[in-house]
């Protein structure tokens, strides 16, 4: 299926329109998030690289033709004005890796009226999605205070391609490795992984297993200790380790239960066999509130797999984002309805120190002291510059991160920075919005 036809039909209907029209004019989409999560003191922005991918590609051939003329109930012919349709506009965004705050752009773009409309619904997919993982996981880097994380995520995402972006995504922020083979090998992600319990249950024993498992790979090995009676596993863990002479770079692997309490009890009997340098792992639905109170507590935990939980951005799994035509044929335009009331024209974000925003129109001067965040990555339908890298986008995020409050990075109840309106588009706004009450009080 192409991903031309990943879209709402309804995006289909006004496109429709808008040719007949001949409503071909440069309009400009403005792509933010309204309010942000409950829990959260920022969002990491993502998915930029995969969405100037789509848009680079986008192209409506002669099957799109089809199958929307199958989801209209319409004859081929009336859907024909499509055919050959593809997107050559600009697109301006924030970098991957770089925070965002409630109500800044995370990207703008500007193209014909019936291209901007038309790619309206698969960019919102690819951007929401992805900020809301990667900004999940971003979360659980901060609790692990410096302990390496793990993506187990494969299994419990929404699906192999959600898997795939979750591990790219957790790699984005810092994590060290991923369970994923595919998402490992085509981003360059260590990968990493053990054994199941299933694979303990098919030996007569538990030292049967770790023993088989150590011969088939003789490198470093990490064992899983919690199938029976955790402590026993441990005991059992260290036992075969000692014999073969195995100890730096392995690690036994705890998935459930008190873990806090195991991987002190672990600690103590690994260190006692003389086997201070094997790691323990905890997994078993982590996330950064789990993470950070084993912490906080001082667990003895030297790696954490997380998974189901972030994967999925379990507890904030969507974004309350929109994708609002700011300007169309030069005229800045807004939307008024209640609770939903969005600024004209198209808009800069200027960061200053400390994630102390402003967002301001496109082409005003920069204020003091700031950067602007929105850069032209797209123009002509062409890229400006090659494809972004995992490791420029985790130093952009590392830099953010830096420099964010200490009451936006905690982890329970953080206080989000609050991005100011500049002068110029507070004007311009309040403008726009008296041009249109006075057209809408004389009917027009």
């Amino acid at each position: 299926m192409s991903q031309v036809t990943s879209t709402d039909l309804y995006e289909v209907t006004m496109v429709l329109s808008y040719l007949r029209e001949d409503m071909r004019a440069p309009a400009t989409f403005s792509l933010f998030v309204r309010d942000l999560p409950p829990g959260r003191g920022f969002l990491v922005a993502a998915g930029l690289e995969p969405a100037l991918d789509y848009l680079s590609r986008f192209l409506v051939g002669r099957s799109d033709v089809r199958e929307f003329a199958e989801a209209l109930r319409r004859p081929v012919e009336d859907v024909e004005p499509l055919h050959g349709l593809s997107f050559d506009g600009q697109v301006r965004a924030v970098p991957e890796g770089r925070l965002v705050l409630a109500g800044e752009p995370l990207l703008e773009v500007t193209a014909p009226l019936p291209q901007a409309q038309l790619v309206e619904t698969y960019l919102l997919s690819l951007v929401c999605h992805q900020t809301a993982v990667a900004s999940k996981a971003a979360r659980c880097v901060l609790a692990a205070a410096g302990r390496p994380l793990v993506d187990f995520s494969l299994r419990r995402n929404h699906g192999p391609e959600a898997g795939m972006q979750a591990a790219r995504l957790c790699a984005l922020v810092g994590f060290a490795g991923t369970s994923n083979v595919a998402a490992a090998t085509r981003y360059g992600i260590p990968a990493s992984g053990t054994m199941a319990h299933s694979y303990i249950e098919t030996f007569a024993s538990e030292e049967d297993a770790f023993r088989a498992f150590a011969r088939t790979h003789p490198g470093p090995v990490t064992f899983l200790v919690d199938t029976y009676d955790t402590d026993r596993g441990v005991a059992t863990a260290a036992r075969v380790l000692s014999d073969l002479g195995r100890g730096p770079g392995c690690g036994i692997r705890l998935d459930s239960g008190d873990l806090g309490a195991l991987a002190r009890r672990a600690r103590t009997a690994l260190d006692a066999a003389g086997l201070r340098d094997v790691q323990i792992i905890a997994s078993g639905g982590l996330d950064e509130y789990a993470v950070a109170a084993l912490v906080r507590d001082g667990a003895p935990i030297d790696v954490f797999a997380v998974g189901t939980k972030v994967g999925t951005a379990a507890d904030a799994p969507y974004l309350d984002a929109a994708y609002k035509l700011v300007e169309y044929d030069g005229r800045p335009v807004m939307k008024l309805s209640s609770a939903k009331v969005t600024a004209p024209a198209p808009k800069q974000v200027f960061r200053g120190p400390g994630l102390r925003d402003v967002i301001g129109l496109a082409n005003e001067e920069p204020p003091e002291d700031t950067e602007p965040l929105l850069r032209t990555v797209m123009r002509g339908g062409l890229r400006t510059d090659p494809p972004d890298t995992l490791a420029s986008a985790r130093a952009r995020f590392e830099a953010d991160v830096a420099a964010l409050p200490e009451e936006a990075r905690r982890i329970e109840s953080p206080m989000p920075p609050v991005p100011v309106v500049s002068t110029r588009l507070s004007a311009l706004t309040t403008v726009v919005r008296h041009r249109i009450e006075a057209r809408t009080r004389a009917g027009r």
